[in-house]
């Protein structure tokens, strides 16, 4: 019922490096991996993917598959850049931890004391000087969970609110949805609320704090915001729909507007790995630029748990157990498992890692396969690939 082009599978491309060096029994299980993992991405008809496994600080594996533009028959390769949507997130909360460090704010200080604006809201449950930016790092304020609920679709419609005054606006009509605290409840304009503190402690756009402060000490180069540099953008992925066996093309570099801080993030597989290996530690060579970025206990705080779960950011049931500051936690694989997940425009990601393991794995696709109404687990191809990564690297 799927797309199986013919494209796709001659442009399928597959590296794995350094399986030399691993025992015979990781590579055979990497093997397994690599056979099973490309036989459902076919099967599904997917357009285009990427993988990579590190381990011990290294590239342990690598696999691309498919095309990055149908169109121009472009393949996936070491380029590629792909969208990260909610992985957006937890550089939000890097960010905001940072400030923490630098004695710029407190995790517990009322929200209102930096966006007085949110007194606006409507909140029954109590003051709205009761919500903490800690709150909103545990997706616990009470807040709803899409940005612009008010939209209907239409192609001429913004991606996302452009302005935060759109937002500001809204705030009479907006109200607290439960005890602030009491329980986890998944909030993008919560995250949003993080990014607007940051831009008004630093007087950076956000966009600019997290390059300078986070991107450029990661040598993250790459990486990027919303529009596409122009030097860049030959690499840029589309993304694309798949739906009772038709396929539709996303919107191309989509404008995350004021929703940037909770999903506008732009980046190429090699960037992330650089990020996993800075939350991986572990790397003498690199210790003092990855604590100038923040200190290991600081990163390990946002990896306590804070509130139990129920869904990961993809809205998945089963994945994970609790919440950190930003970061999830699958108790049920190991207390120090982590990941995050992001869904957008047609591109789905998945990061997972576990310190203790000093490993981490990074999947992106560049289409979001949308199952029968009622289907099953067995007829979702994204998660079922997210459960061979997890079967395969982490139980």
């Amino acid at each position: 019922m799927f797309f199986r082009g013919t494209l796709i599978a001659t442009a399928l491309i597959a590296v794995f490096v350094n399986v030399i060096t691993m025992s015979a029994q990781s590579a055979d299980k990497l093997n397994e991996f690599k056979t099973a993992y490309e036989a459902e991405l076919k099967r599904g008809g997917l357009v285009g993917s990427s993988f990579a496994l590190i381990r011990e600080n290294k590239v342990a594996a690598e696999h691309k598959f498919g095309l990055a533009n149908v169109e121009k028959n472009i393949p996936v390769n070491d380029e590629t850049i792909f969208h990260w949507a909610s992985n957006t997130k937890p550089f939000t909360a890097i960010a905001i931890m940072q400030l923490r460090d630098r004695g710029r704010l407190k995790l517990d200080d009322p929200v209102t004391k930096y966006l007085p604006e949110l007194r606006d809201v409507h909140n029954p449950f109590g003051s709205m000087d009761e919500i903490t930016i800690r709150h909103l790092l545990t997706h616990s304020a009470g807040f709803r969970g899409s940005t612009w609920p008010w939209d209907k679709g239409q192609p001429w419609e913004p991606f996302e609110p452009t302005e935060y005054s759109q937002l500001v606006a809204m705030l009479p009509y907006t109200e607290i949805l439960f005890k602030p605290g009491s329980k986890f409840s998944y909030s993008n304009p919560g995250i949003i609320f993080l990014g607007r503190i940051i831009e008004k402690l630093t007087g950076d756009d956000y966009e600019v704090y997290i390059d300078k402060n986070i991107f450029k000490p990661l040598e993250m180069y790459r990486s990027y915001f919303d529009t596409t540099p122009y030097h860049l953008a030959k690499h840029r992925s589309h993304s694309y729909y798949l739906q009772n066996g038709k396929r539709t093309e996303g919107r191309f570099d989509a404008n995350s507007g004021i929703t940037v801080s909770n999903g506008g993030l732009n980046a190429p597989v090699a960037d992330m790995v650089k990020y996993v290996r800075f939350l991986l530690g572990g790397d003498p060579a690199n210790a003092d630029r990855y604590d100038g970025v923040l200190k290991r206990s600081s990163l390990e705080e946002m990896w306590k748990p804070q509130l139990p779960t129920e869904a990961d950011a993809n809205g998945n049931l089963g994945f994970t157990t609790h919440i950190g500051l930003t970061f999830f936690i699958d108790e049920r694989l190991s207390k120090t498992h982590l990941g995050h997940s992001g869904d957008q425009n047609g591109f789905i990601s998945y990061i997972d890692l576990d310190p203790a393991k000093r490993m981490g794995t990074i999947i992106v696709f560049n289409t979001n396969v949308i199952p029968p109404s009622g289907a099953g687990r067995d007829k979702d191809p994204l998660r079922l690939i997210r459960d061979l990564v997890r079967s395969a690297f982490y139980k």
